[in-house]
């Protein structure tokens, strides 16, 4: 039996692929390599995979039905289905919405209809956001709290992933959990986020921009935590007449932008120089996830802060770019 993981070469889905090897299982990689403006970073991810017995890698885009057919024929075996490739980006999904809808919409609608044709599948795992509560005003945000006024057409994209894994799943008996991921940071993590722009720019000298003035407040999660929640999620199917469920990943601490940088700051030996500015349209003032339920069902108890979290990104940081 193997698992299909789609954007095998992303921060989540390699330190995914890691973890599933680590413990026997065989994995089916898919990633589309696009050029991005990490595209040599994507290839240094996979290098290790490539190494290790138990893993076969297929380049395609899985908004492509076809390539995506092509992948499920040669991997009869298949069993299991963890779907994160996808378009990610609050701000460029405004300015690019077509592009985000053609990959995380079409793209979650043809991964479903790919599992259609394997005998074999019992289970689907994907990746949604803490981005479908939009602009909660909820102290923590709960999975059965009202998602239907996003803030960005990401957002947005991501529930309507969700909306259709919801009728797959009352349509069709395999079962389905989506997964709420909170601001994942981490080793061999993604440039255009801010935990990297942060670093380099306090690294090089260069000044950098907080927005909402620095009082913003993010879930930080720690890619640890990220992969031991979708392993538990992945071997504990939803059961019941339609098997779907969606649960929160997180840290369950709304840490100011302020302070975050302040640790990464102590991290790297040197202040900031940093500038102020309001949130861009898109953005939100606040994210934190209510982790009661995937406590409950899934035994998900998150243990990585960020005191000791970010202080091994930038010592990953320094190691990767030879600083």
């Amino acid at each position: 039996m193997a698992v299909l993981i789609t954007g095998v070469a992303g921060f989540i889905g390699s330190h995914l692929a890691r973890a599933l090897l680590d413990r026997g299982e065989r994995v089916v990689g898919l990633d589309a390599l696009t050029d991005d403006g990490a595209l040599a970073l994507k290839h240094d991810r996979l290098a290790p995979l490539r190494q290790r017995d138990g893993f076969d890698f297929h380049r395609g885009d899985v908004a492509d039905s076809a390539e995506l057919a092509e992948v499920v024929a040669a991997h009869p075996d298949i069993d299991r289905i963890v779907h994160l490739a996808a378009r990610a980006g609050v701000r460029e999904s405004i300015a690019e919405p077509l592009r985000f809808v053609d990959a995380n919409v079409r793209g979650q609608v043809a991964v479903l209809e790919a599992a259609r044709r394997l005998a074999r599948v019992r289970h689907i795992v994907y990746a949604s956001s803490s981005s479908v509560y939009g602009r909660s005003t909820a102290t923590a945000f709960r999975e059965d709290d009202r998602a239907d006024a996003q803030e960005s057409v990401y957002g947005a994209t991501k529930r309507a992933g969700e909306l259709m894994a919801q009728t797959y799943a009352q349509l069709y008996p395999t079962p389905m959990t989506g997964l709420r991921f909170f601001t994942v940071y981490g080793p061999w993590g993604r440039p255009d986020m801010a935990y990297s722009t942060f670093t380099d720019a306090i690294l090089s000298g260069r000044p950098l921009t907080l927005y909402g003035h620095g009082r913003a407040r993010r879930d930080f999660t720690h890619i640890d935590d990220i992969v031991a929640g979708i392993l538990a999620a992945l071997d504990r199917p939803p059961e019941g007449p339609v098997p779907h469920r969606v649960y929160n990943l997180g840290n369950s601490h709304a840490e100011p932008v302020s302070r975050f940088v302040a640790v990464l700051e102590a991290a790297c030996g040197r202040e900031a120089d940093k500038r102020y500015a309001d949130l861009p349209p898109g953005d939100v003032p606040y994210t934190a996830a209510h982790l009661t339920r995937v406590e409950a069902e899934l035994g998900y108890r998150p243990t990585v802060s960020i005191d000791t979290g970010l202080p091994a990104f930038v010592a990953w940081y320094r190691w990767y770019h030879g600083l």
